[in-house]
């Protein structure tokens, strides 16, 4: 009994990609439709025809092409990229298509015309790593196409990516300005990005084991991995830092030698079913300490271990880095203050009280950066997180609710990858337009993003609480504190216990969360206002006036009706918290 042959042969593999697909098709299908037939007619299967490429399989946002030449396939991705980005260039932020492309170059199988195997996984997977309007290669394809075209290649490490069992190593195309950084003994120093920099140094281990450095690897590569999702920081790839490995480093010689601005550095003691890591991260310029934490941990399930540092790391260093880029932005010459900055000081105003004194110079700053960069998704949310402040505890002004809507949209339009800005404007879409379920879908996204995003957590509670969902809202605040225990943002945390509480009916842990987040935010009204209610209701009169007259310290022109007004969305939580505000004699009107 004969067998059938199985046709192989060697091919270089393209995958591309539409981003955004599913908002583009859901905010105007035919409009999607007739472009990408446009792109495909004008632009892109004339480009594969003049690479000798051949098209085996197309999806609605998807085409899989193969190629016999290395060379032409990247060729033919880099000309394609440049043509959508010039067919890209006057049309509004939301209409543009951007294409994700990733190439290898392996061994395939052939059958009617259709290819399979693991070239054509690869293919996939590398699309999936690029970022819109990028091209990611394999290490195969980085090599055949050598020096023969004039483009960089930045070297972002090995990937564990689906359905492959190897660990894929990934190029990202460049121009030859942009080769990748590597560490070198020249006194010359790399650039920093313009976006904040951390490079992770590999953690000591200091276990005296040396079978447990995979182990110690493991968790720093899972650290680089979570704060690559910080869409706002540049994070160095692990090929670029593990160089420094069982060397004795100058953080600011690394610093100078691989451009970046911050260094995380550490060691991991493994002793029987316990692990114990401490961590710091550092200020290359001038070798201050940003933040240090330490974590003892059980080694009961070793991945859900990783999993859990990982994500209290994350979350910890997230919110250090902004204060320290606030720092940094205060420092800086006010003639020579670009977009970024103007936001990071926007920031330092959002964060300073919550209220619309402070909001208001927040949206100065934040305008100039928008004047700048019109299409800044992070100005857009801190814009419109300023004006839902001014609308909410500033007089509830049509033209600061409609500012804040606008902003927040502009957010999520542009920023599909920026969690912090996902969820700022999910939040602002809650709490003004009382949209919980489209608040939710936002800053859900931006979890699914950076599972360690504390502000989406914070953001989160507040609306889940505004939304009567108490155990969620109870959930999300409680995930946020195991990650940031203390500081200004930790209020917004107590903020959502104190809403879930009261409406459970739970007013001793109301007036206790609502303690804790005036410690950490004496200026915040909201606080003030819930943790009186709270005493209200469990007559504990006299104090709760004491707290009642700092509402108005707070807020000097605060009335209940306009409080209750302002969170209409569930009448059944706002409304006995005004009845608890009125027994204390605050104004009405």
């Amino acid at each position: 009994m004969s067998e059938e042959r199985v046709e192989r042969r060697l091919a270089a593999i393209f995958a591309a990609d539409v981003v955004g697909y599913s908002r583009l098709m859901g905010g105007d299908e035919e409009k999607t439709l007739a472009a990408l037939k446009g792109h495909r007619r004008e632009l892109i299967d004339p480009l594969i025809n003049q690479h000798r490429g051949r098209i085996f399989k197309t999806t609605g946002d998807g085409i899989l092409i193969e190629f016999a030449s290395v060379v032409d396939a990247v060729r033919c991705a880099i000309v394609m990229q440049q043509g959508m980005e010039d067919r890209n260039a006057n049309l509004p932020e939301a209409d543009r298509i951007r294409y994700r492309v990733g190439i290898n170059l392996g061994d395939v199988i052939v059958e009617d015309g259709d290819i399979f195997g693991d070239g054509v996984n690869v293919a996939a997977r590398l699309e999936a790593l690029a970022e819109p309007g990028e091209i990611c290669v394999s290490a195969s394809v980085r090599e055949q196409v050598g020096e023969k075209l004039p483009i960089g290649f930045f070297d972002t490490g090995e990937h564990v990516v689906k359905n492959i069992a190897r660990p894929v190593r990934v190029y990202r195309v460049t121009k030859r300005a942009e080769l990748h950084v590597r560490a070198t003994s020249d006194p010359a120093t790399t650039p920093l990005s313009e976006r904040p920099s951390i490079a992770v140094l590999p953690f000591q281990n200091m276990s005296g084991d040396p079978e447990q450095e995979y182990f110690v690897d493991g968790i720093v590569e899972d650290f680089i991995t979570g704060l690559s999702r910080i869409k706002w920081l540049f994070v160095l790839a692990r090929n670029s830092t593990f160089v420094y490995k069982g060397r004795a480093v100058d953080v600011k010689q690394v610093g100078r030698e691989l451009g970046a601005r911050y260094v995380l550095e550490g060691s991991l003691r493994k002793a029987g079913n316990r692990v114990r890591m401490t961590a710091q991260l550092i200020e290359t310029s001038n070798g201050t300490h940003v933040w240090a934490g330490r974590y003892d941990r059980a080694l009961d399930d070793i991945f859900e271990m990783q999993d859990e540092l990982t994500l209290s790391i994350v979350g910890a260093i997230e919110p250090s880095l902004r204060q320290a880029e606030i720092e940094r932005a205060r420092r800086k010459r006010p003639e020579n203050l670009d977009a970024y900055d103007l936001f990071m000081r926007a920031q330092q105003h959002a964060y300073q009280s919550m209220m619309p004194g402070e909001a208001d110079k927040a949206l100065e700053l934040a305008h100039q950066a928008l004047a700048i960069a019109p299409d800044y998704p992070a100005a857009h949310a801190t814009a419109a997180w300023c004006y839902e402040m001014r609308y909410m505890r500033g007089g509830m002004q049509a033209a600061d609710r409609d500012a804040a809507l606008a902003h927040a949209r502009a957010a999520i339009d542009l920023g599909a990858d920026d969690a912090a800005s996902l969820a700022t404007a999910g939040f602002v879409i809650g709490l003004v337009a009382h949209d919980y379920p489209a608040a939710m879908r936002a800053i859900d996204s931006a979890l699914d993003l950076t599972g360690a995003s504390v502000t989406a957590l914070w953001m989160g509670s507040v609306v889940h609480a505004h939304a009567g969902d108490v155990a969620k809202a109870i959930e999300y605040a409680e995930r946020s504190l195991r990650m940031m225990p203390f500081g200004r943002e930790s209020s917004l945390a107590y903020v959502g216990l104190a809403m879930a509480y009261s409406a459970s009916g739970d007013f001793a842990a109301a007036v206790e969360a609502a303690a804790k987040g005036i410690q950490a935010n004496p200026r915040f009204s909201l606080l003030h206002v819930l943790h009186a209610a709270a005493l209200s209701r469990l007559d504990r009169v006299a104090e709760a006036q004491a707290v009642a007259a700092r509402v108005r310290e707070c807020e000097p022109d605060f009335t209940i009706s306009r409080f209750v007004q302002s969170h209409t969305g569930r009448a059944d939580i706002w409304e006995p918290i005004g009845d608890a505000l009125r027994r204390l004699g605050m104004p009405e009107e």
